[in-house]
């Protein structure tokens, strides 16, 4: 009788499990709420212990939260302009806490709460909802021009309104989807990668463990390409955001 071939579940990490037990009789507290427990006091903690010192040479966490401080306060003052200072903390808060969602995940037993659509997609609804109150505030009824761009022939409004309106609804569905496929795309290779290499050291002996030094050289290359991705998918969303965001201020 031929011996039965274990299969590779990759995707069983994104579930979710019960660390807390329902809160208030219906509501469970998940890892993935766990994590992002983790994420915000690792953020709180880096700006108070960072800051703290004061120092006029400052040391290697003072270096570090200044140097965060300024990579987002330019971001944010470059793409959105004067403007860009009053929504610097939502996009600060915003970078670290996907950076840190997503770098968490890459540790042993922790989870990627990024890798699940409903945070992502929470992240880019409260985006574009603030985007759209923005526009408003700045512009009242006037935002409603942003649909038809000035100098448009009147006669394509019935094609232009519905186009830039479907564009307009979907970045939260660009936003949320990117971030969340790359981060779910890299961690099924990471998890594939490393069964076969536990496989084949399983199941062919020193062969085995031999032929799973390729396997292994290559999970750690996807370990380091892993983190780039984890800060450029963080970068992405927040340069995003401030795209929006300039043009709900200017309206173009």
């Amino acid at each position: 009788m031929a011996a039965e071939v274990p299969s590779i579940d990759a995707l069983g990490q994104f579930k979710l499990h019960t660390v807390l037990g329902p809160i208030g009789g219906s509501v469970n507290f998940t890892q993935s709420n766990l994590m992002m427990v983790v994420a915000g006091g690792l953020l709180l903690a880096m700006l108070y212990v960072g800051a703290r010192p004061r120092a006029v040479v400052p040391g290697r966490l003072q270096a570090l939260a200044e140097l965060s401080y300024d990579f987002i306060y330019g971001m944010c003052a470059e793409q959105i302009g004067d403007a860009g200072k009053k929504f610097f903390p939502l996009v600060f808060t915003l970078f670290f806490f996907i950076l840190f969602g997503n770098v968490l995940g890459l540790l042993p037993f922790s989870f990627t709460f990024t890798s699940h659509i409903a945070v992502t997609a929470a992240l880019a609804i409260m985006v574009i909802v603030l985007v759209t109150v923005v526009a408003l505030a700045y512009h009242g009824l006037h935002f409603f021009t942003y649909f038809f761009p000035a100098g448009a022939p009147k006669l394509l409004a019935p094609i232009i309104v519905p186009v830039e309106i479907i564009s307009y609804l979907s970045r939260p569905v660009s936003l949320s989807i990117r971030l969340f496929a790359n981060m779910v795309a890299g961690h099924v290779m990471l998890e594939v990668f490393a069964s076969f290499m536990v496989m084949m050291a399983g199941a062919l002996g020193a062969i085995g463990v031999i032929g799973a030094v390729g396997p292994l050289a290559l999970n750690v290359a996807l370990i380091g390409f892993e983190l780039l991705v984890a800060f450029l998918q963080a970068y992405v969303f927040a340069i995003l955001t401030c795209i929006y965001l300039h043009d709900a201020v200017h309206l173009h």
